[in-house]
């Protein structure tokens, strides 16, 4: 049975083992997008929601989501990260887009992390705005840069 497995031997889950790799810089990058009306995005750029600043919180949860991703995702690693940012950009005419980038040294890569706060960014944008605007969609979450480690360098297409 591999090393790299989330099976035990006996065939159960368990966290990987990968204390016998080697520690190498690894970044993660991942965006998606909350899509919304436009009347609900011009009141972002306003500073017009009741619950406050929107931009602002969701990049904040969406920095604490990714240190905190392994609380969330069952066999998840925790990690020891060393950057974490959270862009949110307003695209007129309905829908903000998030990046977050993620970095560290260690033995484990870092997708999950930035897969994890841009959820967690989108998903705050959602609450903060939803009784404005109950039709929102998150969309489009995804891994578009990937470095370090074993398996090398990944950028979407």
């Amino acid at each position: 049975m591999s090393d790299l497995t989330h099976f035990d031997e006996q065939g159960r889950a368990a966290m990987v083992d990968v204390s016998a790799k080697a520690e190498t810089a690894r970044v993660a990058v991942a965006r998606g997008a909350v899509v919304m009306a436009p009347a609900t995005l011009a009141r972002i750029e306003q500073g017009q929601i009741g619950k406050g600043d929107v931009l602002g919180i969701a990049r904040l949860a969406g920095i604490m989501a990714a240190k905190r991703t392994s609380d969330l995702i069952p066999l998840c690693h925790p990690l020891m990260l060393s950057k974490v940012t959270v862009d949110l950009s307003p695209l007129p005419p309905d829908r903000v887009e998030i990046e977050a980038l993620v970095k560290l040294t260690g033995r484990t890569g870092v997708e999950m992390e930035a897969l994890t706060a841009v959820t967690v960014a989108a998903l705050t944008v959602y609450d903060m705005c939803k009784a404005i605007d109950r039709g929102m969609r998150i969309e489009a979450v995804r891994l578009v840069h990937k470095s370090g480690g074993k398996s090398g360098l990944y950028e979407a297409e």
